[in-house]
């Protein structure tokens, strides 16, 4: 979405609307289960279409957001930032089973929720292009000690799936042990959940999709034949979510398909034609304040508007999307470890704002689904 399309918003107190170069990093503030499989740039989507909708009704919107202070909870034990012009955004899922997230994903709402998928977008200078990586869940990692939101400090732990670090400490913690794992900075934490990713594409009016095999699983309620469909929001929910219904039955594959449905989410964003249609336009907006938690530096509509903007140039054909390197546990084949080898290759060209190189996920775990999905 063309970010320029939008009128810049004046915040009460102010006078006149906040801007910051392309290119460069925004400074710091002075002052589980079944879980939603949804990806990375479903959240980049829903940033996208929050801040088009904002110049309508600021006030409105600027109440949905939710934030969380990670710079104060973090503190200063964290990878230095680097200034080449590149930001790296964490991206989670999150599954709650409150409220009616609970009938969207079944399961007992225990007061828990899981960050069953996990993605680190890396945005490269000049803002063209994208780098997403892919964490699986079940990748077995070392969890260094972390405080949450509310202070409260978890000891770490060892040999224990990614994801149960969002379990115990929140965003913070999830932060910290990506921060841990890759020695690399997160500029920004954006977090989406059940209902906000359902309703965001019924809002859309679908996405399509095709796909070159069947789909059948009971356990994401879905159940697609071979070739085009227009996935409504519950369609869309159980696409991210299916790991039995095709490939090997992995997260590897699960993985596959979510990285297909992201590619064909941008697309069909950069192609509706909200604009034309005010209420379209208010519904989206609506809908995806209220769907993601971010880090207090996107903590307003103003802010999601700047940094939207700085991602209009990118589309899925300038997006390069891969699964941290693993290899399947000798010990146990539902659980993955981290190729410490290759994944320093995927590291080491982020930290220096450079492509990725194929040796980096070359002989690597894969899930046996690629291909099945992809943009009609």
């Amino acid at each position: 979405m063309a970010a320029e399309s939008m009128p810049a918003i004046t915040e009460p107190g102010t006078t006149g609307p906040r801007r910051r170069g392309k290119g460069r990093r925004r400074k710091a503030p002075s002052t589980g289960r079944k879980a939603l499989r949804a990806t990375a740039w479903t959240a980049a989507g829903v940033v996208v279409l929050g801040g088009a909708g904002a110049g309508f009704v600021y006030f409105k919107l600027n109440g949905n957001l939710r934030s969380v202070d990670l710079n104060q909870a973090l503190g200063t034990d964290r990878p230095a930032k680097i200034d080449n012009g590149s930001e790296n955004i964490l991206v989670l899922g999150s599954d709650t089973r409150a409220g009616t997230n609970k009938k969207l994903g079944g399961g007992t709402d225990d007061g828990s929720a899981r960050s069953d998928t996990a993605m680190i977008v890396h945005v490269y200078e000049g803002h063209k292009q994208a780098s997403v990586v892919s964490i699986p869940r079940d990748t077995l990692v070392d969890r260094p000690g972390c405080t949450d939101t509310k202070g409260t400090a978890h000891p770490a732990a060892t040999g224990v799936m990614f994801n149960e670090a969002y379990s115990t400490g929140g965003a913070a913690c999830a932060v910290k042990t990506v921060e841990s794992i890759s020695g690399i900075r997160m500029d920004h934490y954006l977090e989406v959940d059940f209902e906000g990713f359902q309703q965001l594409i019924d809002d859309l009016g679908g996405v399509r999709i095709t796909t070159t095999k069947d789909i059948h699983d009971r356990q994401s309620h879905l159940d697609l034949k071979a070739g085009p469909h227009t996935l409504n929001g519950e369609q869309a929910l159980g696409l991210v979510r299916t790991r039995h219904g095709v490939g090997d039955g992995s997260d590897l594959g699960r993985i596959q398909l979510q990285q297909a449905f992201i590619k064909a989410l941008i697309d069909q964003v950069k192609h509706v034609g909200v604009f034309t249609n005010p209420k379209k336009l208010y519904d989206l907006a609506d809908t995806a304040t209220k769907a993601v938690t971010t880090d207090s530096d996107l903590g307003s509509v103003n802010a999601l508007i700047d940094f939207a903007g700085s991602l209009k140039g990118i589309s899925s054909s300038h997006m390069k999307m891969v699964t941290m390197p693993v290899q399947y546990d000798p010990a146990n084949p539902n659980r993955v470890l981290l190729d410490t080898t290759k994944a320093q290759l995927v590291w080491n060209a982020l930290r220096d704002d450079r492509q990725i190189p194929k040796a980096a996920t070359r002989g690597t775990a894969t899930g046996e689904a690629k291909g099945v999905v992809s943009a009609p």
